[in-house]
């Protein structure tokens, strides 16, 4: 959905006026645990964030999250290829790091704070830095579109050099989001498995992407489907103590009315289509007002 430049103004309003009651964040226990009860009892990433041989029986179908027709058998030889079960079960993260792409982290100085968390989540491969957006990661998505772009799926080896950056962190992929990711993210888990077998790579449940799209769609959120930024949000309000999200703007100006790019880390513009990001935005503003994570919006030094 495109915003009027009216509207966008409207959101960056909103933003000022929360920031400014909000120098000193408060944490609210109250809020935080609410929003971790009601995800857990509705979507339990828990024990189902992604596939593992704890949830996914040998011949069970897998339906696609997108579609109500396609379905993908689990063989004897996939399963084997699935982590035994969860490494948080039982416990939780702490304080979690979700870092986005936006161009507000680009000169931010917030490297250092996020690598301070206990958990920080990444996204797409986007690049690392000790400066800005920091160098610990513990779990990063790939778009299976990425793989294909940079033909990474032909030179193995080369794609374990890509990710060999974000040291032994899980790397997570929508395998049955669409039925042309599948064949491709389990050619991609075979492929590192023998070269980085240190490094972890899951698939996304299907029925956890599913129940949470319902989750969020019965509170207000219309768009076709979440964005895997917003997707990883709600796992980390369920899984974490405390949530402190980075680069989620999806304005072509910060706080202060200087320009900035999409992503920190290039100069492609956003992509309009399934993903409602504003939207996203204003959730995430509701959530941060009422004290269940703190969204970072200036620069940290």
């Amino acid at each position: 959905m495109v915003l009027s430049v009216f509207l966008r103004w409207i959101f960056k309003l909103l933003v000022v006026l929360i920031i400014s009651q909000c120098v000193c964040v408060v944490y609210y226990m109250t809020n935080t645990h609410t929003s971790r009860i009601r995800l857990k009892l509705c979507c339990n990433a828990t024990g189902s964030l992604y596939l593992t041989k704890h949830n996914t029986a040998v011949n069970q179908k897998i339906p696609y999250e997108t579609s109500i027709i396609h379905t993908y058998r689990v063989d004897a030889a996939l399963h084997t290829l699935l982590p035994e079960d969860f490494p948080w079960s039982g416990r939780g993260l702490g304080q979690c790091a979700v870092v986005g792409s936006g161009g507000i982290l680009k000169n931010s100085s917030c490297g250092c704070e996020i690598d301070s968390a206990d958990f920080v989540i990444r996204f797409n491969l986007a690049p690392v830095n000790d400066s800005d957006v920091g160098l610990k990661t513990d779990l990063i998505t790939i778009n299976p579109s990425q793989i294909r772009a940079g033909n990474l799926q032909k030179i193995p080896g080369l794609f374990a050099e890509r990710v060999s950056v974000y040291g032994n962190s899980s790397l997570i992929l929508p395998a049955f989001a669409y039925t042309f990711n599948t064949q491709l993210s389990i050619k991609t888990l075979k492929d590192l498995q023998p070269i980085r077998p240190q490094q972890p790579v899951v698939f996304f449940s299907p029925d956890y992407l599913r129940t949470l799209d319902r989750y969020w769609k019965r509170r207000g959120l219309k768009e076709i489907r979440l964005s895997t930024g917003f997707m990883l949000i709600s796992m980390a309000l369920e899984l974490c103590e405390q949530v402190h999200v980075y680069g989620f703007w999806p304005f072509d100006s910060d706080l202060q009315q200087r320009a900035v790019p999409h992503h920190y880390y290039d100069q492609k513009g956003p992509k309009h289509g399934i993903h409602a990001m504003p939207e996203e935005f204003l959730r995430l503003l509701q959530l941060h007002s009422q004290g269940a994570l703190t969204l970072h919006l200036l620069p940290c030094s």
